[in-house]
């Protein structure tokens, strides 16, 4: 006996059976290529994602310290949610240490324009306290190219000028990859920077020479994992919404 089957069913049954061999799917063994199952990250209303680690929200230096001494608080102040360089009291950096990492940072160049060249809103971003980030106000500042907003001091120019004018936020968005030492300190891998500046790319993987802030760049062997540090040179630049995502499981 022939049965018919009334079609408002049909997609009912088909959803049916899709769930079913799907749900089969779920509870089999996945193949090689399909493990690891990445996380699920998720990003809020500010744009930090889920796995982040807040190093600044406006609200406290808790993550920070003098860099004179792990045990001095970081002596910055905070203005209007902002974290604006105290001028002559030293860098401060992170109270912990890291290795590779995905960074977030903004900031701003003081509105009145005092200097001229690296004279004229300097900072620094330091990866481990010893790989520069450069942070200056390039806009409409001519200077030597390896040492104006987004290069790697000393070392690399960035590929374009994206400055934004004084007074304006800023954002670096930076993927730093730690060099890697053999047990008895030979250098195995440099360390590489991939940055956008303002959304703009002016880094890309650039294998680093070794220490910035030297003529003649070279590697010494450190720990695997050293604080962040940013750098006071004497200008009341400010910083905020900065966090980073630990990529060492990424390795």
């Amino acid at each position: 006996m022939l049965t018919i089957i009334p079609m408002k069913i049909i997609p009912l049954l088909i959803i049916t059976s899709v769930s079913f061999i799907s749900a089969q799917s779920n509870a089999a063994e996945l193949p090689d290529n399909f493990k690891p199952v990445p996380p699920v990250v998720t990003v809020n209303e500010k744009g930090v994602p889920s796995d982040a680690i807040v190093l600044f929200d406006g609200t406290n230096l808790d993550s920070w310290c003098s860099i004179k001494s792990p045990d001095q608080p970081a002596p910055w102040k905070i203005v209007d949610g902002a974290l604006v360089v105290s001028p002559n009291s030293g860098d401060i950096c992170t109270k912990k240490a890291y290795k590779d990492l995905q960074l977030h940072i903004e900031f701003r160049e003081p509105s009145e324009v005092k200097g001229s060249g690296q004279g004229r809103g300097n900072s620094g971003i330091k990866f481990m306290g010893l790989y520069e980030l450069q942070v200056l106000d390039s806009y409409n500042n001519p200077t030597y190219v390896n040492g104006q907003a987004g290069a790697v001091y000393l070392e690399h120019a960035p590929l374009v000028n994206a400055s934004k004018k004084p007074g304006e936020w800023q954002i670096y968005d930076a993927v730093w990859i730690a060099p890697r030492f053999s047990p008895d300190g030979v250098l195995l891998k440099p360390a590489r920077m991939t940055v956008f500046h303002n959304g703009v790319l002016v880094q890309h993987d650039f294998s680093l020479l070794g220490t910035t802030g030297m003529k003649n760049p070279r590697y010494t062997a450190h720990p695997d994992k050293l604080p962040l540090k940013l750098q006071d040179h004497h200008n009341p630049v400010a910083f905020r919404n900065i966090w980073i995502r630990d990529l060492e499981k990424t390795e």
